[in-house]
């Protein structure tokens, strides 16, 4: 079995997928390393035997997560790495170090799926866009807030603004004009978000007029989704990137 991590800012992302990559055996979602390894211990006839993960979190943390899986599974986690190339995929960044590695992986499974130009939206604690030609190239993209990160900037600064999540919830069944301070800035902060990726949406057809491919992930996906018809919510996107940035020999 193969374990596999995204570690996010916000969360981890993990999944246990067969040696030859066909099954995913068990996944979940957690807020710290110790309930990845509640889960972990969780599943049932667990036999991790490779291991790989991305991280955008500081040397310090990943070094020690990664102690922590050698410790507690025995395996020697693979780490994926920054790379100016990867298959005909090209790094568009004037210091290819300096794109998230979350995006890359995103950017090289998405080129993987699509085999064409793409437009890759992830939608998580923050928002990313990145343009991929035709042959390749990575031209580059947009990062903004997400929508935890909107609301939380609100409530932080705003002293009146204050509900829970239920509450939040409850404010996204409709986009009408909100009644109350809550529905006010939660399909605020959605609109914002949508008429981002509408902006993306717009700026891929001026790029690729001969066509492309758009692939949303994240959390966040399905607030978007009706805004790009057609395209292909792909929420294990990072670990599609991830399998082919760190092959098992």
């Amino acid at each position: 079995m193969i374990l596999e991590l995204d570690c996010g800012n916000s969360f981890i992302k993990w999944r246990v997928i067969s040696r030859d990559g066909s099954q995913r055996l068990f996944a979940g979602v957690v807020d710290s390393d110790s309930a990845l390894f509640d889960s972990l211990a969780a599943a049932p006839q667990l036999q991790v035997s490779h291991c790989r993960l991305v991280s955008v979190r500081s040397d310090a943390e990943t070094e020690q997560l990664v102690a922590r899986l050698y410790e507690l599974l025995g395996v020697e986690a693979v780490c994926a790495q920054s790379a100016s190339q990867v298959g005909a995929v090209c790094n568009g960044y004037e210091d290819y170090r300096r794109l998230g590695l979350d995006r890359w992986l995103a950017v090289l499974g998405a080129y993987h799926l699509g085999q064409c130009a793409c437009l890759v939206v992830d939608l998580g604690t923050a928002v990313t866009a990145d343009f991929i030609s035709a042959d390749g190239l990575h031209q580059g993209g947009f990062i903004c807030p997400g929508l935890p990160l909107m609301r939380d900037q609100l409530s932080t600064h705003t002293r009146r603004i204050r509900y829970d999540r239920q509450v939040a919830l409850a404010a996204l069944q409709e986009l009408e004009p909100g009644r109350s301070t809550a529905e006010a800035v939660e399909r605020g902060c959605v609109l914002m978000l949508r008429g981002f990726v509408a902006e993306q949406l717009l700026q891929a057809q001026a790029r690729f007029p001969e066509g492309f491919e758009v692939f949303l992930t994240g959390g966040d996906a399905d607030l978007v989704r009706d805004v790009v018809p057609g395209a292909q919510v792909v929420t294990d996107l990072v670990f599609v990137g991830l399998a082919i940035a760190c092959p098992l020999s």
